[in-house]
């Protein structure tokens, strides 16, 4: 309450003489919470953020937003800010993420017609932010790095989430499917990389309301100069919502097709191409059972519990594909039995 009270007394000083009423506009899996401020005066509304300084830091923030701006991806602009306290009065994206706009209501498909125009409204975005790539900028998506997230999983998922303990052999070879992933993750062509380049850090923006052109990025403090799949592994392995495999060929072809005529440093053959995107797919989905995982039994955040068997299915299907990840198919078979189900014909 005395944060929100310092938030209140500091958005008073920079918006002199507008009342205003804060509701709450989102949070997300860090420290950080947003307010959407609406003024008595009909103005439009704004986003305040809120981010603790002694759990986070919004100057990587700030340079990201200003790097992707410049690039042409729509990220919210910044009216005010303070370092020293951790605020920022941001313009308002809106309220409609792509997921939301994709979900007709609850219990029913995704759009998919609809799905084919935002995505590759989003594959625009994504493409002018890697070609204004370059490195030395932000900080590289390295071994260590990657290594680390994926650690996440025996430590939290399989020990702290299943209570499994895994055996001297059983740990060698994850650390040897490790091994084999790092390197094929390693060997990608490298650009800008947002890290959560997905359905809910898309926003949908209603030009009438001129917010301008699909979509609004947000969520990008964590970006890195990395591989250049991830981004894509992100958006269409998304943990949030599926599609069918047809569908995403069609995009990632599209994708690849435009990457190569505007110069991004994509595989020449698709097949290579291809295997990239599975095999980052698996880096990041390791990583997010882990996180998922963290996330409710350290942060008590159990919303995205729910989460975790599209996220494994993924996993599942990837392992099965490729023959050097069969050691670790029947790893998560141990973690995790895969429902047989048998039918009978007379």
């Amino acid at each position: 309450m005395q944060r929100l009270e310092q938030l209140r007394t500091w958005l008073a000083d920079a918006q002199p003489g507008r009342d205003f009423e804060l509701e709450p506009a989102s949070a997300d899996a860090s420290f950080r919470r947003y307010f959407r401020a609406r003024f008595a005066d009909g103005g439009p509304t704004r986003i305040v953020m809120d981010a603790p300084p002694a759990q986070e830091d919004v100057r990587p923030w700030l340079h990201v937003a200003e790097l992707f701006r410049s690039a042409g991806a729509h990220v919210p602009e910044v009216l005010a800010q303070d370092l020293e306290r951790g605020f920022l009065l941001l313009s308002d994206l809106g309220s409609t993420t792509y997921l939301a706009a994709l979900q007709r209501s609850a219990g029913e498909a995704p759009d998919c017609p609809r799905a084919a125009h935002l995505y590759a409204d989003a594959l625009g975005a994504l493409a002018a932010i890697q070609c204004a790539s370059r490195p030395g900028v932000l900080p590289v998506y390295d071994r260590s790095l990657l290594l680390r997230e994926m650690q996440l999983f025996p430590e939290w998922y399989v020990a702290r989430h299943k209570g499994i303990s895994l055996s001297e052999a059983e740990a060698a070879i994850l650390d040897e499917t490790f091994e084999k992933i790092l390197a094929v993750n390693l060997a990608e062509p490298q650009v800008f990389v947002h890290r959560d380049f997905h359905s809910r850090n898309l926003m949908l923006l209603e030009p009438t309301a001129g917010l301008g052109a699909n979509p609004g990025v947000i969520d990008f403090q964590d970006a890195v100069y990395g591989p250049i799949s991830y981004d894509l592994a992100s958006l269409f392995k998304d943990a949030y919502i599926r599609w069918d495999e047809e569908f995403i060929l069609d995009m990632l072809i599209r994708y690849w097709e435009a990457a190569k005529k505007l110069g991004l440093p994509v595989r020449a053959e698709f097949a290579d191409f291809h295997r990239d995107f599975e095999w980052m797919g698996v880096q990041r989905h390791i990583k997010v059972l882990g996180i998922f995982a963290r996330l409710y039994h350290r942060d008590g955040k159990d919303g995205y519990l729910a989460d975790m068997p599209l996220v494994m299915d993924y996993l599942r299907r990837a392992c099965k594909r490729w023959r050097d990840l069969g050691p670790l198919l029947k790893l998560l078979d141990r973690l995790e039995p895969e429902d047989v189900q048998i039918g009978y014909t007379f």
